[in-house]
């Protein structure tokens, strides 16, 4: 099993390139089985989770082709026919996304069975959402030894859906479906995720209709079939994060490009607050510290505009160091402080009490050998390792490998002593 090694201490300095969008690319690539034509995704990042989409989507009878076109990465998806309804619990249980195949393969075929993805180390994440929204739009579901079966002799129809909270995949699973439905759907309390934004897009030019993704109303007006289409993967906004953090916590220097402020301006402003300095530009964001101690900041998560659950953990390992208390509240994912005591291993001052972290900043972490629990743990841990004395060993980077596309090059490419130990073992994915 890989691991990765940080020696602490060099600042950051130079130009970090952000991939494109996995929460995004993952969906994108689901509804290629909404089509018989091509379709080409460009800015595609190169991450285990997609692979292991990839994977899935061959057997359902896609053919995938990635390649490098004029503007980088790309996957070209074709899937001419549905050779099979069937997603087996030993895929699906590899990455709980690979779920969102079952409404487009309801819609196209009328029929599907894919197994349940399962638990996650972050918490149930359940897909009850998910089966009411497809149940609202005409499909017939039963449950049975993990599986889901699902029918829709008859079709699809429209439906006015309201979800009780916001969720981001239930969102898109209902997008994904109804494009394809009868008449008119109406996802109301509909999450505004700039990766909605980014679906919507995609299924419009794949000759969908779908209005207002981006708040709270989703409109869908179904369609007989969908073509073809090209469309290049939003920027990721989480690893665009991550990287601000990193910067912010190692001091010097960084220009990351290919992505766009907007998008993690939640989280700029509060390391503007904790004494960095952000400089906002048309291709990206620069963030400079000269080494001046940071000061502790509060923040509470939550849905798109505010601050993201999946940057909470690295944000976490910045306030480890900073002067003074901060107070972390988590409102999205149960569970999700499996870092911290990981982070204390390295000599973190953090207290958690239910979904409330208390940090109290030290002056200088220590290194150790670390594990990562989950995909944005894994990173937070990094993190921490660039500023922490001596070496910090990061195991179980399965995880990382899951959304973050080269991650030790670009952190080698700004002066950082990070390198990784290849090990031998594999592992299967969590969440």
């Amino acid at each position: 099993m890989d691991r990765i090694a940080i020696v602490g201490g060099a600042p950051l300095n130079g130009v970090i390139q952000i991939s494109g969008a996995k929460n995004s690319a993952i969906k994108l690539m689901a509804a290629s089985l909404l089509t018989d034509e091509p379709l080409r995704l460009t800015n595609m990042p190169r991450l285990a989770d997609t692979r292991f989409l990839g994977t899935l989507l061959t057997r359902l009878g896609t053919i995938v082709d990635e390649r490098t076109g004029d503007a980088g990465a790309e996957t070209l998806l074709h899937t001419p026919e549905i050779v099979s309804s069937f997603a087996p619990y030993d895929l699906v249980r590899q990455m709980r996304a690979s779920f969102n195949v079952l409404g487009p393969l309801i819609a196209r075929t009328g029929q599907a069975k894919v197994s349940l993805p399962g638990g996650c180390t972050i918490g149930a994440r359940p897909v009850d959402l998910h089966l009411k929204a497809l149940e609202a739009l005409g499909a017939q579901i039963d449950l049975h030894e993990g599986y889901v079966y699902a029918q829709a002799p008859r079709g699809l129809t429209g439906a006015e859906i309201t979800f009780p909270f916001v969720s981001v995949g239930a969102t898109e699973h209902a997008m994904l479906t109804a494009v394809l439905a009868r008449g008119e759907t109406v996802l109301a309390n509909a999450a505004c995720e700039p990766e909605i934004i980014d679906l919507a897009e995609c299924l419009n030019k794949m000759g969908a209709k779908v209005s207002g993704a981006g708040t709270p109303v989703i409109r869908i007006v179904g369609v007989d079939r969908l073509s073809g289409a090209t469309h290049a993967v939003i920027t990721d906004r989480i690893e665009a994060g991550t990287y601000a953090v990193a910067a912010a916590m190692a001091g010097g220097e960084v220009r990351l490009t290919n992505t766009r402020a907007d998008l993690i301006e939640a989280l700029l402003l509060k390391i503007e607050e904790a004494g960095a300095e952000v400089e906002r530009m048309d291709d990206g964001v620069i963030i400079r510290r000269n080494g001046a101690r940071l000061k502790a900041v509060d923040i509470d998560t939550g849905v798109y505009p505010g601050f993201a659950t999946d940057l909470q953990a690295q944000f976490m390992a910045l306030m480890t160091v900073a002067e003074g208390e901060s107070t972390i509240r988590e409102h999205i994912f149960e569970n999700r402080f499996m870092h911290a005591p990981e982070l204390a291993r390295l000599g973190a001052d953090i207290t958690v009490s239910g979904g409330e972290a208390r940090v109290r900043g030290i002056d200088m972490l220590e290194g150790a050998q670390v594990m990562a629990t989950d995909l944005r743990a894994s990173v937070s841990l990094v993190i921490a390792g660039l500023v922490a004395r001596g070496e910090t060993v990061v195991g179980r980077v399965y995880h990382l490998d899951r959304g973050f596309e080269r991650l030790e090059e670009k952190l080698v490419a700004c002066g950082a002593n990070v390198r990784r130990i290849k090990g031998a073992a594999t592992a299967e994915i969590e969440d």
